[in-house]
């Protein structure tokens, strides 16, 4: 989500300096790749580049391209294939075999629903959104481009295309909304096909750090490296203040038990319960323990501190659920030996990403398949009858 938040500041930055742009989006990969379908890039007429689609590989040729689109003031899907040793073009070759279809998009900054206009949406929705792009693998068609934005309050397509076409686009949309997940389309008619990839981009992670002490203010700024949105409560004025933690960070002084009442708190929401206050922490948990969406509620300190926790809930009759305990993760963070206040802090984060994603944190040279393995990359293939 960062990387987004850069794009749409180095879009403004062109826009406000007259300066024209495209968009480049990897669009689909068969293979191996170092970014996958969704990475994107920003290129401005002086060659200036924001955001990374390859590893580096792809970035020099990419801006070619893309200022051969901007002239030509028209989409360009491009194809590039890692797996051909021979191209010169891919340069340091990584050695990925892959087949990568990057779509060049010059930016209208009279359109209002433009490509980076759709990405700032994305931004400021903060809820879970589905982007569409359309494109032909045919390069001599009309590319069409990012087109969609799909989210509770749902976007249409605008470019007068027939009702059967939208609402199969509208719908397979949907689909990736409600499933979570990016997925690929070929639209096949009388007149053709058209291909369209529907990139799942969750809302950003919500991490709510109880404690405002110095341990929590890195806590809070590699989190913010990370792109996540952060809140910080604390009861103390005197910690839990805009000077202490950076601007982007929501802080909030508040007693315990009015702490949530100030919070947006959403199913990619976790917590962090860090005050160095026993009576405190214990308040939150207990306030926690009713939130049933809580994937995610890491305390620091160590396995005595959880266990008198447990006692003392339980004398006051509440007995969490062997389902409420699995959510909870005491002592907090990965075993990285971590000593230092940051090492702490990268095993906490490290954690909650292991936990969300539902990954097995185990090194990845010891993955006998490849690391992307389970992101779909097929067009699955939808007949429009009445075209």
């Amino acid at each position: 989500m960062r990387e987004l938040e850069h794009i749409y500041l180095a879009y403004e930055t062109a826009k406000s300096n007259k300066l024209n742009c495209v968009l480049a989006t990897v669009v689909h990969v068969e293979g191996s790749s170092y970014r996958r379908a969704g990475a994107r890039m920003l290129v401005d007429e002086l060659g200036q580049m924001t955001g990374a689609i390859s590893g580096g590989c792809l970035e020099g040729d990419a801006l070619k391209k893309s200022l051969h689109a901007l002239h030509q003031n028209r989409n360009k899907l491009i194809t590039y294939d890692t797996s051909d040793e021979s191209d010169a073009i891919v340069g340091a070759q990584l050695g990925c075999n892959g087949i990568i279809q990057i779509l060049f998009e010059p930016i209208d900054y009279n359109n209002p629903e433009n490509p980076v206009e759709l990405l700032k949406e994305v931004l400021q929705n903060n809820n879970n959104s589905v982007l569409v792009s359309l494109f032909n693998l045919q390069k001599n068609q009309v590319q069409i481009g990012t087109s969609l934005l799909f989210n509770i309050g749902g976007k249409t397509l605008g470019d007068g295309r027939s009702t059967e076409f939208l609402q199969k686009i509208k719908s397979d949309a949907k689909f990736a909304h409600s499933a979570h997940k990016s997925c690929f389309r070929t639209y096949r008619s009388k007149k053709g096909e058209l291909q369209a990839f529907f990139q799942f981009v969750p809302q950003p992670i919500h991490l709510v750090i109880v404690g405002a002490g110095n341990d929590a203010q890195i806590l809070a700024s590699m989190a913010d490296s990370l792109g996540w949105n952060i809140s910080v409560i604390d009861g103390r004025a005197t910690h839990a203040n805009k000077e202490r933690f950076l601007g982007s960070c929501q802080v909030v002084v508040t007693e315990p038990e009015k702490a949530l009442e100030a919070l947006d708190i959403n199913d990619n929401t976790v917590f962090v319960l860090m005050t160095h206050n026993y009576k405190y922490d214990l308040a939150i948990l207990e306030l926690l323990l009713l939130r049933e969406s809580l994937l995610y509620i890491g305390i620091l300190g160590p396995k005595k501190k959880y266990k008198r926790m447990l006692e003392d809930m339980a004398e006051k009759g509440i007995h969490p659920s062997a389902e409420q305990k699995n959510r909870i993760y005491a002592p907090i963070g990965l075993d990285l030996n971590s000593e230092t206040p940051a090492e702490i802090a990268l095993s906490i984060l490290s954690e909650i990403q292991k936990v969300l994603c539902d990954s097995s944190a185990d090194h990845l040279r010891d993955k006998l398949n490849r690391i992307h393995v389970d992101e779909p990359s097929e067009f699955q293939l939808v007949q429009l009858e009445n075209q």
